[in-house]
């Protein structure tokens, strides 16, 4: 009989791996409905890449890959996905706090979700542990 080690991964990191993953897998399917040109896309005219809905298309597939990426990494405990996952999470809440006056629902969601993921990945240890 045979024994495998087991490395034991903490919830808290598969959640994060798993909200990494939903993130990549909603900007792939927006990315490509920017390069489909979609009428379904609001006006971004006086956005960072103006009216250029390739380059936002493109922006949101490179967006999506980091965090597939960092999805992948999180569950094979690797330290990118952890300074990904840290990133996004920064990076949400502050967009939250920005966006608050104008849909408070999604800024609230938008701030726990991106806090649960930033103490999920604090209160856990780099390295897993063996049983």
């Amino acid at each position: 009989m045979s024994t495998q080690e087991y490395r034991w991964t903490s919830g808290w990191v598969t959640f994060a791996a798993i909200v990494m993953f939903a993130v990549g897998f909603f900007r792939v399917l927006s990315g490509f409905s920017y390069l489909a040109d979609s009428h379904k896309v609001n006006d971004f005219s006086s956005g960072f890449f103006g009216d250029n809905l390739w380059a936002w298309g493109l922006w949101d597939l490179v967006i999506a890959a980091l965090a597939l990426y960092a999805g992948y990494s999180l569950i094979s405990n690797g330290q990118f996905g952890r300074i990904v996952a840290y990133i996004w999470g920064v990076v949400v809440i502050v967009n939250s706090f920005l966006i608050m006056r104008i849909a408070p629902w999604y800024a609230a969601v938008g701030i726990a979700l991106a806090a649960l993921v930033i103490y999920g990945l604090a209160s856990t240890p780099d390295e897993p542990r063996s049983t």
